[in-house]
């Protein structure tokens, strides 16, 4: 008998992963977890019946959302990651051994423990001493911060259940006052391509350039989300991510990446022009 894990990408669209058995499933406080293993991803997760992440295809969203603002602001040591509670973008950030202090902020703790347990290549980096785990409401938490952080990363699910407070104007401005006067903050931003993302996208974009006075967006290609191509915000006080890229100083750290380097950085700025049009008219 074959199983297959499907998922919806929209009303019309599915899309489905030949599974070879379920390792876990439990029902947290705030929704379903599930993590299967399969041939041709490797294991992979999902929450409430959406992947977040696959062993194939992984680093290529996690290097893109923490090597972007790494590179434009080299010296960032002080960083706060909302959600991500795969872990994979804490394992990024700790490759950078002059980041002093990692703070994780996941509202469900049985995320990262199930992940702990059965994604070890993203949820290898939690014992670093840099990282403090807080499993509480990442708002309330950026609420209490002020001129702390020079990044803070939005790795959220999508702007629905646990995540919903994710895509707010108060949680935005919240993470404005958390940063300092250089301060950047990268959001995971939806993909352009069907009707629900696309709204999501357009919502977030509108509230974050009322708030920061630089606000860009960039994609990359992530197979197993949304029609595969995604797409993260970068919003800065100080630093544009294109005209300050600091690709030397990069480069010089030999950091090995499979999907990230400076030319993809620069290149990943320039938008489709459906994804321009999207943007110009967000108020729409």
């Amino acid at each position: 008998m074959e199983l297959w894990f499907t998922e919806e990408h929209s009303p019309n669209v599915r899309f489905s992963i030949k599974v070879d058995r379920q390792l876990y499933s439990a029902r947290s406080e705030f929704q379903r977890i599930d993590v299967f293993e399969s041939l041709e991803f490797g294991r992979f997760f999902t929450l409430d019946g959406l992947i977040m992440a696959t062993e194939k295809d992984e680093f290529a969203y996690h290097e893109m959302i923490v090597h972007v603002p790494m590179a434009v602001n080299p010296g960032a040591k002080r960083v706060l990651v909302v959600g991500g509670g795969d872990c994979g973008t804490v394992r990024e950030l700790t490759r950078y051994p002059f980041i002093e202090k990692i703070d994780m902020v996941e509202i469900d703790e049985m995320v990262v423990d199930a992940c702990r347990q059965y994604l070890p290549q993203t949820a290898c980096k939690l014992d670093d001493p840099r990282v403090s785990l807080y499993f509480e409401d990442g708002v309330k938490f950026a609420s209490q911060k002020k001129g702390e952080y020079d990044l803070i990363i939005v790795d959220s699910t999508d702007p629905i259940g646990p995540g919903e407070g994710l895509f707010t104007r108060e949680f935005y401005c919240h993470c404005y006052e958390a940063l300092n006067d250089g301060g950047i903050l990268v959001n995971q931003h939806e993909s352009p391509f069907y009707e629900d993302s696309k709204s999501y996208m357009k919502r977030a974009h509108k509230k974050i350039r009322e708030i920061f006075p630089i606000c860009r967006v960039y994609q990359a290609h992530v197979p197993t989300y949304p029609s595969g191509h995604w797409l993260f915000g970068f919003a800065s006080k100080r630093y544009d991510p294109v005209a300050d890229l600091d690709a030397d100083r990069w480069n010089a750290l030999g950091i090995q990446t499979r999907y990230y380097n400076t030319e993809i950085h620069k290149g990943s700025f320039a938008l489709p022009n459906f994804v321009i049009e999207l943007l110009k008219n967000c108020d729409r």
